[in-house]
């Protein structure tokens, strides 16, 4: 539906340069929502495929181990997005206290995301409503280390910036001034928290997470949060009781559209459209966790199966695998301090399941001290999208 636009334009400068900076309308939007025929069919596919998820979270044996890894995966997506270049093994050996394979400031910024996560998690489960408080938390957490330091921690930008192009004049997107934030914030904090109506929360945190993106209210770190409050949302309203829905690998995937359906939201009005992409994400991103989840399980009685050939060391090699499960990279300390098996028999597991007719893991250092091992197929399965 094209609405026109969605908000209004106001004098600004930015860079020496003046332009017109975007003020977008309060939520919901006006008129309603068109949310029939296939826009109704599609979420409740997306309702469905979150149901099916929110199933697994509470069914599956060891949940927390999946999430462990899973949120470190979207962390690291969604870094990505904005341009690191830390993988999940990179990410997995820094919290191990080793060196990761790419600049230190990429993998800390990954880092952070998965404490900010990690944060908002425990306020909500705290009671904290996704208010003001919290946001400032957040970003605090999310810049506290890294290129972030420099980027205002905790507080709401006080200049204008733009979103493409050289100059502020010929920029793709020009997002609200500074001096409009904390109205702008408010609008939306008492939209999230039902205020004065309540919200469908798929609804709400694909309308939250646009408005967010709009408002761009933080010097940095606007995208990785945006994306954070998705689960956020989506937690607080009780529709998932875990954190597992990460739609990064989805907006990577389809970068150009993801950008173009926020766009065409502000000049046109075109929430419909755009709540047809989101659905379609939520839906794929939610089966494919299933999927990840329900081969990690598999994968994870296979091979307790095969290490019962093992002998002697089989009731110790069991121990080890469950802690690779919970840290699919790690050294022998690690293991150690997991398992509580002596580190000489820690030594002797890990050198039977590296050889070639059990191959669980494989040793990445080639050192004879200090080794780092990786459980592979379980990182091959959390990499396979």
């Amino acid at each position: 539906m094209d609405r026109g636009l969605t908000g209004h334009y106001v004098a600004s400068v930015a860079g020496g340069v003046n332009c017109k900076a975007f003020v977008p309308a309060p939520l919901p939007p006006r008129p309603e929502l068109n949310i029939s025929g296939k826009l109704q069919t599609r979420i409740n596919q997306a309702m469905l495929a979150l149901g099916r998820l929110d199933a697994i979270s509470i069914l599956l044996p060891d949940a927390q181990l999946f999430l462990y890894s899973y949120v470190r995966k979207e962390a690291v997506m969604s870094s990505q997005i904005e341009g690191t270049q830390s993988s999940l093994s990179d990410l997995m050996i820094y919290e191990m206290d080793g060196m990761p394979g790419v600049p230190m400031d990429d993998v800390q910024e990954v880092s952070c995301y998965v404490n900010a996560l990690s944060l908002g998690m425990q306020r909500i489960d705290e009671g904290h409503p996704i208010a003001f408080r919290l946001l400032m938390e957040l970003h605090q957490s999310l810049m506290t280390s890294g290129r972030g330091i420099n980027k205002q921690p905790g507080a709401f930008r006080n200049n204008q910036v733009w979103i493409g192009g050289h100059r502020a004049d010929e920029a793709t997107f020009v997002p609200a001034p500074a001096n409009e934030l904390a109205h702008c914030w408010a609008d939306l904090e008492r939209f999230i928290n039902d205020v004065p109506d309540a919200t469908d929360p798929l609804i709400k945190a694909a309308l939250a997470h646009v408005q967010f993106e709009t408002i761009h209210p933080f010097l940095d770190g606007n995208g990785r949060l945006g994306r954070l409050l998705i689960p956020l949302i989506l937690v607080s309203s009780g529709v998932l009781s875990q954190p597992l829905l990460y739609l990064s690998v989805f907006f990577k995937k389809h970068r150009q559209t993801y950008y173009d359906r926020l766009q065409q939201v502000r000049l046109t009005g075109d929430w419909e459209s755009w709540l047809l992409f989101f659905v379609d994400a939520v839906a794929d991103t939610a089966s494919q966790a299933v999927a990840t989840a329900q081969q990690l399980s598999e994968m994870r009685q296979q091979h307790r199966e095969q290490l019962l050939t093992l002998g002697r060391i089989a009731p110790s090699a069991q121990q080890v695998l469950d802690v690779l499960f919970e840290h699919p990279i790690a050294n022998i300390n690690t293991l150690v301090q997991g398992s509580q098996l002596t580190p000489a028999t820690v030594g002797k597991v890990m050198d039977r399941m590296a050889q070639a007719d059990c191959a669980l893991v494989r040793e990445l250092t080639g050192q004879k001290r200090n080794r780092v091992f990786a459980y592979s197929a379980y990182i091959d399965i959390l990499n396979q999208e």
